[in-house]
């Protein structure tokens, strides 16, 4: 597939999960605002003992994921590799802190109880985010390891001139200089 092409499932991926960890963020802060205030009477919040930890990690990976947002969109934008390596480390920290919430959303479930429909829907989103920003976090590192994916780190004609054939085996400095060092 042409770089283009990868390039245009990057962008509505990019978009999907912006809007997805914005949903994580909004239920989560809610959410845990009202537990933290003790209304854990209230029906839309009542959970069990993995709640808080839950609410904690999903707050986490909803402003860790909005970030690595900002650094994907830059990226799409410049298809470049220097962008490839911010896009790339921050989307694998944002998936990681997700993997970390998805984790504590099952174990909620498994705990079971009377949880309301924000908490339930939370739940729901994260376990969804978890998985499509895998599918996000394949489809930008797949460049890394290929430059026919992606801009890629072994591009050979990055930062020389238009069309000048790099030779290997040359000095990375250019020429050197020969003589007394001073």
């Amino acid at each position: 597939m042409a770089q283009r092409g990868w390039r245009s499932i990057a962008a509505p991926l990019l978009f999907l999960n912006l809007l997805m960890y914005a949903v994580v963020l909004v239920f989560s802060s809610w959410n845990l605002n009202n537990f933290i205030d003790g209304q854990t009477r209230h029906p839309d919040i009542a959970g069990n003992s993995a709640t808080f930890y839950f609410l904690l990690f999903a707050i986490l990976a909803g402003v860790l994921g909005l970030a690595s947002k900002l650094a994907g969109a830059n990226h799409v934008r410049s298809w470049r590799s220097d962008s490839l390596a911010a896009a790339a480390s921050s989307a694998l920290v944002a998936w990681a802190v997700t993997a970390l919430a998805f984790g504590m959303a099952c174990k909620e479930i498994h705990i079971g109880g009377y949880r309301g429909w924000r908490m339930r829907v939370l739940e729901g989103f994260v376990i969804a985010v978890t998985f499509t920003q895998l599918l996000y976090l394949a489809v930008v590192h797949a460049g890394i390891y290929r430059s026919q994916y992606g801009p890629g780190y072994r591009s050979s004609s990055y930062g020389t001139a238009a069309g000048e054939p790099t030779d290997p085996a040359a000095p990375k400095g250019g020429p050197t200089a020969t003589g007394a060092r001073v």
